[in-house]
């Protein structure tokens, strides 16, 4: 298909408006500037970006941002037959990943898709994407809560340490932590936290990099937005 009438079809904007973008440099097919019109690109093999961000052209891939409520496991099939992520999207054809695992006590943001290699990306910590989570202790919580947990906490399987925290709010026998690190070690957040003296009540994760789960509520879903997608990318270094 001809590269103006991809983006066009993608959302990009109108098949004139790609074709100036095209015409102005704006545009690479495989990290080579493309300014001819009528260069004719495969979706399925060809990475195209506009402005240096990648645009997600192949209609095949899929981007679902789901709200895990608590009692779902974090799979796409359950041999006991639990309620897992497939229940929370139905029947696909696609063969979705699930980016990260919440325990079935934890809910929160999980983004499912067959984009293999964004999926890895925004799993490994070596890429650094953050994931944000929203705590519930029993407070009140020590002043230096949040530097020992940034200096690092001792596991059993080696130390860890988050990239921000701050006290979200505060009241008797109760507090509101908010945790940021992009460790992806089972129970991560509950266990450095109950290492520091804090058992968790709730935990909630609200965030995978500049992903958002807004006001969705649990048990839903929705897809992603081309822009969501784009920076989903940056994120994640594509």
């Amino acid at each position: 298909m001809r590269l103006q009438k991809l983006l066009a079809q993608a959302g990009a904007g109108s098949r004139r408006a790609c074709e100036e973008m095209i015409a102005a440099g704006r545009v690479t097919v495989d990290g080579e500037v493309v300014t001819e019109l009528g260069v004719r690109i495969d979706p399925a093999k060809h990475v195209v970006h506009v402005d240096g961000l990648q645009f997600q052209v192949d209609d095949d891939l899929v981007y679902i941002l789901v709200n895990k409520p608590k009692g779902v496991v974090s799979t796409m099939y359950d041999e006991d037959g639990r309620l897992n992520l497939a229940d929370m999207v139905g029947p696909r054809e696609e063969r979705l990943f699930h980016v990260g695992r919440l325990d079935m006590d934890t809910e929160g943001l999980i983004l499912l898709t067959n984009d293999g290699t964004l999926a890895h990306r925004l799993q490994h910590p070596s890429f650094g994407v953050k994931k944000t989570y929203l705590a519930e202790v029993r407070g009140p919580v020590k002043k230096d809560l949040g530097k020992n947990l940034r200096d690092g906490v001792e596991l059993d399987d080696g130390p860890v340490r988050v990239d921000s925290f701050r006290l979200v709010d505060s009241k008797p026998g109760y507090a509101l932590v908010e945790v940021v690190l992009h460790e992806g070690r089972k129970h991560v957040v509950r266990r450095i936290l109950e290492a520091e003296g804090y058992p968790v009540l709730n935990l909630v994760r609200t965030q995978i990099g500049p992903l958002v789960l807004g006001d969705l509520k649990p048990g839903r879903n929705r897809r992603l937005t081309r822009g969501e997608v784009q920076q989903l990318m940056k994120a994640a270094g594509l």
